[in-house]
């Protein structure tokens, strides 16, 4: 099965490899994504809502008869083969991270996940019934590993930051754990000599069910904002977050954990690590190891990478633009002569990131806001005010995009959306010259630290 059917549209990496590839080839995201059912009728109401997502949902997700068709080797030559075919002065691997795709357009390299996301088909299913989710991942995960032996499968069932679509598809994140074959090819053929590796591993932990099989799960997600304690059944945020789910609190019964503290789903395998090293080791490519431990560590390190580089290049690096999950375009970024901080999300945390990054940068004269809206109602999310606080701190333009904020949070807009905005930013060419590696490390390095960024 082709790459392009196998990888949930939509997913992180998918679109983070779609942007950053682009970039490098000097284009933007004007093509990419289109809005989900409902989302022009923000006033729908909820069970309606609920319906109609449920049906989109199912349209473009996997049968459970067809993730014996899919091949890992096959997904990886797809994410590999968006990228011009010329030589690269480095490459990034690991987490998906939109620093990810502006450190890509500001280095001049590629970024490969080392991971990626399917949806499969739940015909029976609940949001409200965690054990019957993975139940259910388990015989998928059966069928996906038979086929592919050298990955790991790490099932989510987060209704905080799915919504309605945790009872209609089960999400599965496919970790490989190796360097899968067509990634060596195209390091290989692709990287100049002595050309850097950079490892990027996001390293939060949640709780999780792991009995050794390749199949491992897990209730609920650092990236739903919420806590693991949140979504214990007598939690009052889950009944809020069942409740506008269409789900009942009272038959929320998740299975009991085995590690009460291992990679969430945003990390990166153990043995992916080992193999990235041992392939640097043997064909003489530096491997430099970056570690953060939240989302905004890497957000603010590559801001302010990125406001360096441009002043260096003789511009302001003064106006700034705030991105939120798909909601991003690095190749206007780098047009437009702007800095860019990418919240993971909607949430309140994820926000007050961005904000407590401002209260201590050097102040900028624009400030402009890219909120996606998350689709679901939540407890965590960060309400337009917050948004709009984030907008305030710009000292002569405050934008929050209206056409994003329209139905917030239950709307959704595409990724095209960055793109229509950004391309009304003033030009300001000549672009800079790719940054050096050593550059980018050692900004990294200073502006992580205080954050815990590590970067080896």
């Amino acid at each position: 099965m082709a790459g392009d059917r196998v990888v949930a549209v939509g997913s992180t990496a998918r679109v983070l490899v779609a942007a950053a590839s682009r970039a490098l080839r000097g284009a933007d995201c004007a093509d990419l994504g289109g809005p989900r059912p409902m989302s022009r009728f923000p006033g729908t109401p909820d069970p309606v809502r609920r319906a109609a997502a449920a049906r989109a949902a199912a349209r473009v997700a996997l049968t459970a008869a067809q993730t014996a068709e899919v091949d890992a080797a096959r997904v990886a030559e797809w994410l590999a083969g968006q990228y011009p075919r010329r030589r690269y002065p480095g490459v990034l691997l690991g987490s998906a991270h939109g620093a990810a795709a502006h450190l890509a357009a500001a280095l001049d390299m590629p970024w490969l996940p080392a991971s990626f996301d399917i949806s499969v088909h739940w015909s029976s299913g609940a949001v409200d019934r965690p054990r019957a989710a993975l139940d259910h991942g388990a015989a998928l995960t059966a069928r996906l590993l038979a086929g592919n032996p050298d990955v790991h499968v790490r099932q989510v069932h987060c209704p905080a930051s799915r919504g309605a679509l945790a009872g209609v598809t089960v999400s599965l994140s496919v970790r490989w754990r190796t360097l899968p074959v067509a990634y060596r090819r195209f390091l290989a053929d692709r990287l100049s000599p002595g050309g850097a590796v950079l490892l990027l591993r996001d390293a939060r932990t949640w709780p999780v069910l792991d009995e050794g099989l390749g199949h491992s799960f897990q209730v609920g997600s650092p990236a739903s904002g919420l806590e693991p304690v949140d979504f214990h059944p007598d939690s009052h945020a889950l009944r809020q977050v069942l409740r506008s789910a269409g789900g009942d609190g009272a038959r929320w019964e998740p299975p009991e954990v085995t590690a009460p503290r291992e990679s969430a789903e945003t990390g990166v395998d153990a043995g992916f690590v080992d193999s990235v090293g041992v392939w640097s080791g043997r064909h003489g490519h530096p491997l430099h190891r970056v570690l953060f431990p939240q989302p905004e560590a890497l957000s603010a390190a590559t801001a302010d990478l990125y406001r360096g580089w441009l002043r260096r290049a003789g511009k302001t690096g003064d106006r700034l633009v705030v991105e939120c999950g798909r909601l991003l375009d690095p190749w206007q970024v780098v047009r437009a002569g702007l800095v860019p901080y990418w919240c993971e999300n909607a949430t309140r945390r994820r926000v007050e990131g961005v904000e407590w990054w401002l209260a201590g940068s050097e102040p900028f004269s624009s400030v402009d806001v890219l909120p996606e809206p998350p689709g679901v109602r939540s407890p965590a999310l960060a309400g337009l005010p917050q948004w709009l606080a984030v907008a305030a701190f710009g000292r002569r333009r405050r934008a929050l995009d209206r056409g994003s904020a329209r139905g917030y949070p239950v709307s959704s807009v595409p990724t095209s959306r960055a793109t229509e905005v950004l391309r009304n930013q003033p030009y300001d060419l000549p672009t800079p010259p790719p940054l050096p590696v050593t550059d980018a490390l050692g900004a990294l390095r200073d502006g992580g630290a205080a954050q815990g960024l590590v970067l080896r």
